[in-house]
């Protein structure tokens, strides 16, 4: 169990990680693109309003705070150096008038018109073609189009958000060491809890059970004196039920440690589960409950054949006891990807249930605690057998009809 919440704590932890990081690359991602956009349309910008060629450089040291112009600071007295771009003028039918490309050596006349006829295509006033950051004003006599080479732009903010990956990587992998290192640190209070838990289990059933013996020995010697009566019946009754409760608190606290006293080995699923139905048949007649199965045969499984059959005997039990008068009761094994088991029985209150509390320990499904309502520990005990073997285990209502699905990997 402890192991497990260890495993479960640092499961959690590396997913918060995961997605905190996750969540921080994505927004530097798009901040990076909105940037290198918001640059590149300043320079197209500035190219386009210029009649096709790069502007003088005009510092703007005289203007004031409030009159410096959107992302200024990006053209500098050497930026009209470092851009490359070519600027081809269309008449009213968006044919090629001519091509300035004295700013550009890597790209041909073929390449400049197949780059006009895309951007042209697209539709749009701005965009991308290949590494080229565009922009289409229209003039009252066609177009003119700017195309501006945004390779070394997209080499930084690649190489950028190459840089912030990998520390942000780095990061979460050492979150996750000291995440395993500190683990066992922080279940540690669990741990005391819970083995104080066990231990206080252990001593209250030694310091009951010998009480416990003399009241039920006595209540013997007083019988055999004055006779049996109804309130001496009463008291052997909840003897009884109290040495059952004991015994059932410390299976349960067993189930819950390590499952290296399991007993693994491969056995006949089918023929266990039919078994044990069969020793609740007579039991189920009795109390006139209907009792159907549906086992499919030679269903193997590998696991501990004894707590299985008591997982069974525990299910068959609850289905007995709280299966309305004149009900039924299905069992059905079947092998879907893993072996499941199936019990099912009418219960007219099924409405009444928190079905995601009947696990709990000691949950009563009547307000009142009376025993006819009590699920006890059985069904913890069935949910711990089940979690031991890595399967799950839930309860449904299907109309009037509780069930209990239990899957075995």
């Amino acid at each position: 169990m402890i192991a497990g919440l260890q495993k479960k704590f640092i499961l959690i932890s590396a997913a918060s990680t995961l997605a905190v990081f996750s969540i921080i690359f994505l927004l530097l991602v798009l901040f990076s693109w909105d940037q290198m956009e918001k640059t590149m349309d300043t320079l197209t910008d500035a190219i386009v309003s210029n009649d096709g060629v790069f502007p003088d450089f005009e510092p703007d040291d005289h203007r004031g705070p409030s009159q410096r112009l959107p992302y200024g600071e990006i053209i500098t007295e050497e930026t009209q150096f470092s851009t490359r771009f070519f600027t081809v003028w269309l008449d009213g039918e968006k044919q090629i008038l001519r091509i300035n490309m004295d700013a550009i050596s890597s790209i041909s006349r073929d390449d400049v018109k197949e780059y006009v006829q895309k951007a042209l295509k697209e539709g749009r006033e701005r965009g991308w073609v290949s590494d080229y950051r565009y922009r289409i004003l229209e003039t009252g006599q066609g177009a003119t189009v700017v195309f501006v080479n945004g390779s070394m732009n997209w080499a930084v903010t690649t190489r950028l958000l190459v840089t912030a990956f990998l520390v942000l990587l780095g990061s979460a992998l050492l979150i996750l060491l000291l995440t395993v290192l500190l683990s066992k640190r922080v279940v540690r209070p669990v741990a005391e809890s819970y083995e104080k838990q066990k231990q206080f289990i252990t001593d209250a059933n030694h310091e009951l059970k010998t009480p416990l013996t003399l009241i039920l020995s006595n209540l013997d010697i007083v019988e055999a004196e004055l006779g049996q009566n109804e309130w001496l019946d009463d008291i052997r009754s909840e003897g009884e039920r109290m040495g059952l409760m004991i015994n059932q608190l410390v299976a349960l606290s067993r189930m819950d440690e390590s499952q290296a006293h399991m007993v693994r080995s491969a056995f006949d699923l089918s023929a266990a589960v039919e078994d044990t139905v069969s020793e609740f048949q007579p039991l189920a007649a009795e109390r006139g409950k209907k009792l159907q199965t549906s086992i499919e045969p030679g269903i193997r499984y590998e696991g501990d054949e004894g707590l299985i059959r008591r997982l069974a005997s525990i299910l068959m039990d609850n289905a007995v006891k709280y299966c309305d008068e004149g009900g039924e009761i299905r069992v059905e094994v079947c092998q879907h990807r893993h072996p499941v088991l199936i019990v099912e029985n009418t219960y007219a209150q099924v409405d009444q249930l928190e079905l995601d509390r009947l696990f709990d320990r000691f949950y009563r499904a009547d307000k009142a605690r009376t025993f006819s309502g009590s699920f006890g520990v059985g069904l913890s005990i069935a949910q711990s057998i089940v979690r031991s073997h890595r399967g799950s285990i839930h309860a449904y209502r299907k109309g009037n009809t509780i069930g209990f699905r239990a899957e075995l990997k």
